[in-house]
């Protein structure tokens, strides 16, 4: 794979499959954080990142295969 080349990067980036492991892993991270009884300051960011694995999930969603 050649860096260089935008259509290669491309071709990677903007992947259905790796970008919605992402998003989903994004989700799972802020409902452990949600669940979590150590820290308030996690608590208090889970409903963000939930939020963002949401919203990046929808439009990853979108992309082609």
């Amino acid at each position: 794979m050649n860096a260089d080349n935008p259509t290669v990067a491309r071709r990677w980036y903007l992947r259905r499959g790796p970008m919605e492991n992402i998003a989903s892993g994004l989700i799972a991270l802020g409902v452990v954080m949600l669940m979590q009884p150590v820290s308030m300051a996690l608590f208090s960011y889970s409903f963000s990142v939930i939020l963002i694995g949401t919203i990046g999930f929808v439009i990853v969603s979108h992309f082609r295969e």
